[in-house]
């Protein structure tokens, strides 16, 4: 199963940090939160991706260019015309595709513009600033237990996002609301499942995933959620960096989910 992300956006809420890099390539300790988010999917086996790209691509290709070699301990030995021996392999066991989405595209039409690399199955989508100790493979089976086109996971992340109107039962998606109105409000915290129907409601670049997409998909009840009530945060503002930061530093953050002594494990 395919695992897009989106991250293509200008990141303007960080702009001490996007003026010279894409959002998905700011640091959180010595790798990008892009990785982070990866490493998470990995962890459950979910190793194939397309990153759909936009504001400066070129530095998400070299990453993934120069990825192999960073990672692992290398000889160059200039008397033997200049051979390259590289020791210690630690390279992922990713598959990653990158797609140039469009420098003003959004997120909609983003994903619109990497249908051709889905197969007409179902995949997974997220956003690339979002971490999470998400368990990927209940999300699927929740998916696949309620058969909507579109499940997405819902936080509780405080009061400055917009919030999802849940029905009585917690799982179907009934409406929106553009500020939060009560403490503790749901809303779109990425880590969505998709089947193919989703393009259906996706028309053109300029399509706002978030917006009639979501909004029709709900008044068709096609559309989803699965609360999560664990770890989520995003990596908004600079403020957010500095929190993930600390996580990371204290080495105890809780979306690293993952064991860097084991290969990753299929388990869905």
């Amino acid at each position: 199963m395919k695992v897009v992300i989106l991250a293509g956006g200008l990141g303007t809420r960080i702009s001490e940090e996007s003026q010279v890099r894409p959002k998905p390539m700011i640091e959180i300790g010595e790798f990008p939160i892009l990785w982070h988010i990866m490493k998470i999917y990995s962890h459950y086996g979910f190793n194939d991706f397309v990153i759909c790209l936009g504001y400066k691509a070129h530095m998400i290709k070299e990453f993934f260019a120069d990825y192999y070699l960073h990672m692992s301990d290398v000889t160059f030995d200039f008397r033997n015309d200049n051979q390259m021996v590289i020791h210690q392999n630690v390279a992922e066991p990713w598959r990653v595709t990158l797609v140039d989405t469009g420098l003003s595209t959004l997120t909609g039409g983003r994903l619109a513009r990497v249908k051709k690399h889905i197969n007409n199955e179902t995949f997974m989508l997220t956003y690339g600033d979002g971490v999470s100790d998400i368990d990927i493979p209940r999300l699927l089976d929740h998916h696949r237990t309620h058969k909507k086109t579109v499940t997405l996971t819902a936080v509780q992340p405080g009061g400055r996002f917009g919030v999802l109107n849940l029905d009585n039962a917690g799982t179907d998606v009934i409406g929106f609301a553009e500020k939060s109105v009560e403490e503790g409000g749901w809303i779109n915290g990425g880590f969505m499942v998709m089947e193919p129907e989703v393009f259906d409601y996706l028309d053109g670049d300029f399509t706002v995933l978030e917006k009639e997409p979501m909004e029709n998909l709900s008044a068709n009840g096609a559309l989803c959620a699965y609360k999560h009530y664990g770890f989520w945060h995003c990596m908004d503002t600079l403020r957010d960096k500095l929190v993930l930061e600390n996580y990371w530093s204290s080495k105890n953050a809780p979306w690293k989910i993952w064991d860097e002594n084991r290969k990753s494990e299929n388990r869905v």
